[in-house]
């Protein structure tokens, strides 16, 4: 069996995550897609919505694909937030699955990994999706660091490069402007009855 392991805040969750999970499943020959939510933020500001919301979108979103599925792995009390921990969990949930990590070129070329060999040798391949924005050399670089053993694993998707991100979401909300199909109507709407990231009028 082959997972993808898609990682992040999803804070909230919108329809670009949905696009690169569904293409890297059918590019990467995936026999399904775990969306694992982190409470943890090592990298990035600390989540605005809590984890039951933020796994209520994620259910909401997923619900039409049989292939998607959430994971809850990186919200335990026990989880580190860094990939090198999740995978080890990940495989003995999950003992007869080979792993490809899904992530955007912005996460991969702003951080600085933890343990970067570690993770791609607990992987089959470690797909990255283009982002607007994010410079071929400033990849080049994080890629040519790779060990010459490991560096086959990464792979580029072929997709087209995609500006939407969830930041854009929480502002337009915030805004009361609307984001009605950047992102599925089942999170739209719960966004808008929990009244999340300072939603105040419909939109």
């Amino acid at each position: 069996m082959k997972l993808g392991v898609f990682g992040g805040t999803f804070d909230p969750i919108h329809n670009a995550h949905l696009f690169v999970a569904e293409s890297a499943r059918i590019l990467e020959g995936l026999d399904g897609v775990l969306f694992v939510p982190t409470n943890r933020h090592h990298y990035r500001d600390k989540p605005h919505a809590s984890a039951v919301d933020r796994c209520a979108m994620v259910l909401g979103a997923i619900e039409s694909n049989p292939a998607f599925s959430l994971d809850e792995t990186d919200l335990r009390d026990d989880a580190s937030g860094y990939t090198a921990d999740l995978l080890p969990k990940l495989a003995q949930k999950y003992p007869d699955a080979a792993f490809t990590f899904i992530i955007g070129a912005d996460s991969l070329a702003s951080t600085n990994w933890v343990r970067f060999d570690e993770v791609l040798q607990g992987l089959e391949r470690f797909a990255i999706a283009p982002r607007a924005g994010v410079q071929s050399d400033s990849l080049a670089r994080v890629i040519a660091a790779v060990p010459a053993a490991l560096r086959e694993r990464v792979s580029m998707l072929n997709l087209p490069e995609i500006p939407q991100s969830a930041t854009l979401i929480r502002t337009l909300v915030a805004q009361g402007r609307s984001v009605r199909y950047l992102l599925p109507d089942t999170v739209w709407e719960y966004i808008a009855a929990q009244r999340l990231y300072g939603y105040q009028t419909d939109a």
